[in-house]
């Protein structure tokens, strides 16, 4: 094959040279990036701001006096993260319990099982919420190899169709229509590679995550139902250590 004819090969020419289905092919597989790089970028950006406000919420939460003041900065500044979140409602769970009591079915039973309730909800909104988005990486990393492959068996049909109707198979007619159709599937897993080590990162933080914060909801809810963390007496024995005070009760 001389330079001219070579020059005429590569990815424009398979474009040029494909039928609808190739282009759309092509097409689905430019969505599945932008979607991927898209989320990508997105859940990275929200993973370093939720990060570093849960750090912040954190070291001033165990440095408080007391939950007033905890509950002091949550109507403040809001809850801007996983831990601030579950810390409001739970207080507020605590304080409405407090006022009205088991008023409706909702808040049947003591003001422990309100307050757990409370927890648990907010832990599977949290959950879900980091979930948000990993099924489409998913999703993208496990079919776009498969799509790019099919474009690729595509590509080869049409290209052996031709070469068959040319008259002419010889190695040079052969190699290149065969090469420009496997674009397709190198295509395919530079779409699908980024999603799978994407996906895979996100798990994994998500996890390290839901693990904190369910070891975070066990010391709130201890703190609200008995004063005091898990096993604090028994530290404070031989010690002057003082526990973080409750919440004050609110009455009507």
């Amino acid at each position: 094959m001389d330079a001219t004819a070579t020059n005429a090969m590569g990815f424009a020419h398979f474009i040029t040279q494909s039928d609808f289905v190739g282009k759309f092919l092509l097409a689905v597989l430019v969505i599945m990036s932008a979607a991927s790089w898209g989320l990508i970028a997105s859940k990275g950006l929200t993973q370093y701001l939720r990060s570093k406000r849960s750090a912040a919420f954190l070291d001033f939460f165990w440095n408080a006096r007391s939950l007033d003041a905890v509950q002091a900065e949550l109507s403040t500044h809001g809850a801007r993260d996983p831990f601030s979140h579950l810390s409001a409602h739970a207080l507020h769970a605590q304080a409405h319990h407090a006022r009205h009591g088991a008023a409706r079915l909702a808040e049947a039973g003591t003001a422990n099982d309100f307050i757990t309730r409370t927890i648990k909800k907010v832990l599977d909104e949290e959950t879900t919420r980091l979930d948000t988005g990993l099924t489409t990486l998913a999703t993208i990393g496990a079919t776009a190899p498969f799509v790019g492959l099919f474009g690729t068996v595509w590509g080869v049909y049409h290209a052996l169709l031709a070469i068959g109707m040319s008259g002419s198979g010889t190695l040079d007619k052969v190699a290149g229509p065969v090469g420009e159709a496997l674009i397709m599937t190198g295509i395919g897993l530079a779409v699908a590679i980024p999603a799978v080590m994407a996906y895979n990162a996100f798990t994994r933080s998500n996890r390290v995550l839901a693990a904190r914060l369910d070891a975070f909801a066990y010391e709130l809810h201890s703190f609200l139902t008995l004063g005091e963390a898990p096993g604090a007496a028994a530290q404070q024995v031989g010690a002057n250590v003082r526990p973080l005070k409750p919440a004050a009760a609110v009455t009507a």
